[in-house]
């Protein structure tokens, strides 16, 4: 196909997004409608500014390249439809995760233990994380993970009780983002948009895509869910 990077975003990203805007235009007004697309916006900014140092890192150290001629123009080290590509992912798992999510629980109140807990856990994600940064294989994987663990454990010390008491919903808001874009990544892979290094990667495969670019869909999509789902909650406790 040869798709340039614009062309890959203009036909696999923006009509689920522009889909997901027109049902929330269209659907029944809600009294949170404001507070909630707030929350959209605010993640939107945390996305751009926690990915954009991590991402032009990797770029620099060649863990993945670009088709010759597939971008328009970079930014630091990075396309700036990397940058467009970070802002329309999260909002569509933003607006997906609102869509189908369960309603706030105002009663809910965090505990220490399970502070504790979620704190330990995010942090055992950072720590495998940075151990595999020390093997050229694993570099890629270790440095996902070892980005990801902060903001887990921050998530998961704030709520991992709430979100694991919705688990069926916050399931299907998870699910749902991180097949799409696994399955999109694989689409931009195979025609070349861009490619992983052999050095820096397994070189393991499930259905076709590597594991560490299905793992990345998954925690950032977790970012998103997460992070709007705890938002609601918090706004629901204020109101």
């Amino acid at each position: 196909m040869a798709l340039t990077y614009g062309q890959f975003l203009a036909v696999f990203v923006a009509p689920p997004l522009v889909a997901l805007a027109v049902l929330r235009v269209r659907g029944p007004p809600r009294a949170s409608e404001r507070w909630s697309l707030a929350g959209v916006g605010v993640l939107l900014v945390l996305a751009l500014m926690y990915t954009t140092p991590w991402d032009n890192y990797l770029v620099g150290r060649g863990v993945w390249t670009y088709g010759d001629g597939r971008v328009v123009a970079t930014l630091w080290l990075a396309p700036l439809e990397e940058y467009a590509f970070v802002a329309m992912q999260t909002v569509v798992a933003g607006l997906w995760a609102q869509r189908v999510a369960a309603a706030a629980d105002a009663s809910f109140v965090p505990r220490v233990r399970n502070a504790a807990v979620g704190v330990a856990a995010g942090l055992g994600v950072a720590t495998a994380g940075v151990l595999a940064l020390g093997t050229a294989a694993t570099f890629y994987l270790g440095a996902i993970l070892a980005w990801a663990g902060p903001v887990l454990a921050l998530q998961w010390a704030v709520g991992w009780r709430y979100l694991w008491a919705r688990r069926r919903s916050f399931a299907v808001a998870v699910g749902a983002p991180t097949l799409y874009f696994a399955a999109v990544d694989r689409i931009a892979l195979a025609d070349g948009v861009w490619a992983l290094s052999s050095e820096h990667t397994t070189g393991i495969a499930v259905a076709g895509l590597p594991v560490e670019e299905g793992l990345f869909f998954l925690v950032t999509t977790l970012f998103v869910v997460q992070g709007l789902l705890l938002y609601d909650w918090v706004v629901a406790r204020w109101a």
